[in-house]
C-alpha cells in the first residue's frame, strides 16, 4: 500500500479518570523524525508512544501532541492516608532540627489516584495507549488516502511516457529511410559537381552499398531501442511498486521510486543525445519534464 508521509490523525478518549485528546500530523523527512509534545505528569507513556509510532510510520517528521482533563477537578480527592502518614512522620524528623518548619498545605498532601511524581501510570497508560491507537488508525487511513491520489497521479504521467515512447519507435524507421535518401541525394550531388559524367565512375553496385553503409552508421548512431526498452521495463517496476505488490512497499517505496526514477531520466537523457530529429529532441524533453514531475510527486511517499 502507498502512504503519504503529510497526513493528520486525532482521537478523543473519555474515560473515568479524565478525558485524553491525542493529534498525530507528519511532513515529508528523509528519515523517521518524531517530536513528543507531552505533558510533564504522562512522561512515562513517552516509551509506548514512540513504540506504537514506529510501527505505523517509516519515514516522515512526525508530531504526537497529547493533552489531558480530569474529571472533576473541582471536588477534592480523597487523601491517601498510606503517604500522608509517611509526610508527617519525615515532617516531625525535619523539626527536629528546624523547629519553625511550616506544615505543608491541605491542597499540597498526597490524595488517592495521583502518584507522588504525576498521574498514576499503572490508570493512565493504558489510556493512552488507546488513545494514541486511535489517532494513529485515522492517521494511517489518511495517509493511505493520499498515497492513492499521489499513485494514481503517477500512473497517468506513467502512460504518457508510453505513449511518447510509442511515437518514438514508430518514428525511428522512418528517420533511417530520410536519412538514407539524404546520402543518396548528397552523393548523386557530389558526383556531379566533380564531374558531368561522374556515374559512370561509380557502378550502381557500389553506390548502392555506400548508401547503405552510411545508413547503417546512421541507424547505429541513432538507434534507441535499448533506451526504449529499459524505459518501458522502469514503467512496469514502477507500476508494480505503485499496486503495493513490490517487495518494497513493505519497506516503504519512497526510495525505491527516488531511485527508479534517476534511471528513467538516465534513459531520457540518452534519448536526447542520440536524437536525428527535432521531434525526437522534443519528445526526450517531454520525458524529462514527465519524470520530474513523477520525482516531485514520490517525495510525499514513505
Amino acid at each position: 500500500m502507498i502512504r503519504s508521509m503529510t497526513a493528520y490523525g486525532a482521537s478523543r478518549l473519555e474515560a473515568e479518570q479524565g478525558a485524553l485528546a491525542v493529534e498525530v500530523r507528519s511532513v515529508n523527512n528523509r528519515f523517521l523524525d518524531l517530536s513528543l509534545r507531552v505533558p510533564e505528569d504522562l512522561r512515562f507513556a513517552e516509551g509506548a508512544i514512540r513504540d506504537l509510532v514506529g510501527r505505523h510510520a517509516l519515514r516522515g517528521k512526525v508530531e504526537v501532541k497529547l493533552s489531558y482533563g480530569l474529571t472533576e477537578q473541582n471536588a477534592p480527592r480523597p487523601f491517601d492516608e498510606a503517604a500522608v502518614r509517611a509526610l508527617a512522620e519525615q515532617l516531625a524528623w525535619a523539626r527536629r532540627h528546624i523547629p519553625d518548619l511550616p506544615a505543608p498545605a491541605l491542597a499540597e498532601l498526597p490524595r488517592e489516584g495521583l502518584a507522588r511524581n504525576g498521574l498514576d501510570a499503572d490508570i493512565w497508560l493504558p489510556l493512552c495507549e488507546q488513545a494514541c491507537v486511535q489517532a494513529l488508525q485515522e492517521f494511517q487511513a489518511a495517509r493511505e488516502r493520499e498515497g492513492a491520489r499521489l499513485a494514481q497521479a503517477m500512473l497517468q504521467m506513467a502512460d504518457d511516457i508510453v505513449r511518447i515512447v510509442d511515437l518514438v519507435e514508430a518514428e525511428l524507421p522512418d528517420l533511417v529511410r530520410q536519412h538514407q535518401d539524404r546520402i543518396a541525394q548528397r552523393l548523386r550531388e557530389a558526383l556531379l559537381a566533380a564531374s558531368p559524367e561522374g556515374f559512370s565512375a561509380i557502378s550502381g553496385a557500389e553506390l548502392t552499398a555506400r548508401i547503405a553503409q552510411e545508413a547503417s552508421l546512421f541507424g547505429l548512431r541513432v538507434d534507441v531501442a535499448e533506451e526504449l526498452t529499459r524505459l518501458r521495463s522502469h514503467l512496469q517496476e514502477l507500476r508494480d511498486i505503485l499496486s503495493g505488490d513490490h517487495p518494497s512497499a513493505r519497506r516503504g517505496s519512497g526510495k525505491r521510486l527516488d531511485f527508479l526514477f534517476q534511471e528513467m531520466n538516465r534513459e531520457a537523457n540518452t534519448l536526447g543525445s542520440k536524437a536525428a530529429a527535432l521531434t525526437v529532441t522534443q519528445a526526450a524533453i517531454d520525458l524529462k519534464l514527465l519524470i520530474e514531475q513523477m520525482r516531485e510527486q514520490a517525495q510525499n511517499i514513505e
